[in-house]
């Protein structure tokens, strides 16, 4: 088998050169092991645009002999420097014909890497299902829009995919652009990507927890985002498989974890933040969602799950309370409907409104700080 491999291989070229891996010698390592395939190659004086050609025609040689997502293609550099000053792809992505596609497979645990032109990648994570963390993300993502920036969102719930229905794009059905690339759903202005956009919603995934990092994966390098100021990733809820591919496989800025005051939910929530910490993943801090609620008939504030947990958690944990979301009839509405809470220029001024542009106020003073942690983050 690893004969034919190579013959193969040999029809791949340098587009620049037009000579093969194997006339140039850059063939670094080839290994078959249980039928998945590394490649690693020498990568000095070829572009982003060529990487991308050559890791095509590989895939296209080999596809015949070895399923696509049984191919793992890594490359190393003696001399970068001309790689960094290649131009980025600038390029807007054509939409094909064809409907995008995911290869399905264990992800590769290989060095971290940036997202290229996205600035600041943050995690939105919860120790416990059921705290509000994916209705927290997507109005979170709308009021860092309201403040100007580009922003992105990724659903990483494989399990339970909600943010298209949050959007309003629950039909959507994600298409290819001519180079391959997945082009992401647009809705509210902002751009997003969920493993929901590609099964039925009834669908259930039954699938081993490693194969999931194979999706993210896809979601975080193989997806058009283009120029974001914020790329946020919807986290499912605990300290899993997905968390872990995570923080192994890309450059984050940090993490925030969302919890009710409620003590089992804090309970978890430290969990989850003492996940990243051992990760060495910053912690720009805590949001407490469902903080209280204001009753219509008696106009007093009632606190339904507990008063200030999460306030005494961060002092507890070293970290920041960024705010407290006030429970409202509105902001589940708005989910439900496909009409967030933050999308709507009419609920402006209002508690939950000034909850969610204090949160984002808090991350800029986040960048600010004399410790330097985050001394880059928000620019």
């Amino acid at each position: 088998m690893k004969a034919k491999i190579e013959e193969k291989l040999k029809n791949v070229q340098n587009p620049s050169s037009k000579k093969s891996l194997f006339e140039e010698e850059r063939l670094i390592e080839l290994s078959l092991n249980e039928e998945k395939l590394k490649i690693t190659y020498n990568r000095d004086g070829i572009s982003p645009q060529d990487k991308r050609k050559i890791e095509d025609q590989i895939i296209a040689e080999l596809s015949e002999i070895i399923p696509d997502e049984n191919i793992f293609i890594y490359t190393k550099s003696k001399n970068s420097q001309d790689v960094y000053k290649s131009p980025p792809l600038k390029e807007t992505p054509v939409a094909s014909d064809k409907p995008a596609d995911l290869k399905v497979g264990h992800a590769p645990v290989g060095n971290k890497r940036e997202i290229a032109n996205v600035k600041n990648v943050i995690a939105i994570a919860s120790g416990k299902g059921g705290v509000g963390k994916s209705t927290v993300a997507v109005n979170l993502a709308l009021s860092l829009k309201a403040k100007g920036k580009k922003v992105g969102l990724i659903d990483a719930d494989i399990y339970g995919p909600s943010i298209p229905m949050l959007l309003n794009k629950r039909d959507a059905k994600p298409q290819a652009s001519e180079g391959k690339k997945i082009l992401p759903i647009e809705s509210f202005g902002i751009s997003f990507m969920s493993f929901g956009l590609f099964i039925a919603e009834n669908d259930p995934v039954i699938w081993r927890g490693p194969m999931l990092g194979g999706v993210l994966n896809q979601f975080l390098f193989d997806v058009s985002w283009g120029e974001l100021d914020y790329l946020i990733i919807d986290l499912p809820p605990g300290t899993g498989d997905m968390q872990l591919s995570m923080v192994q496989n890309v450059v984050l800025k940090g993490a925030i974890i969302v919890s009710t005051p409620q003590d089992i939910a804090l309970l978890d929530a430290k969990k989850g933040l003492k996940m990243f910490e051992q990760m060495k993943t910053p912690i720009l801090g805590m949001i407490e969602n469902m903080s209280s609620f204001v009753c219509d008939g008696c106009n007093k504030e009632h606190f339904i799950f507990g008063n200030n947990g999460v306030e005494a958690a961060v002092k507890d944990m070293g970290t920041k309370l960024l705010g407290k979301i006030p429970l409202v009839l509105e902001v589940r509405q708005g989910s439900d409907e496909g009409s967030p809470y933050m999308s709507k220029i009419e609920n402006e001024g209002t508690p939950v409104w000034e909850s969610f542009m204090k949160i984002v106020a808090n991350l800029d003073e986040a960048g600010t700080t004399k410790k330097g942690i985050f001394s880059k983050l928000f620019n």
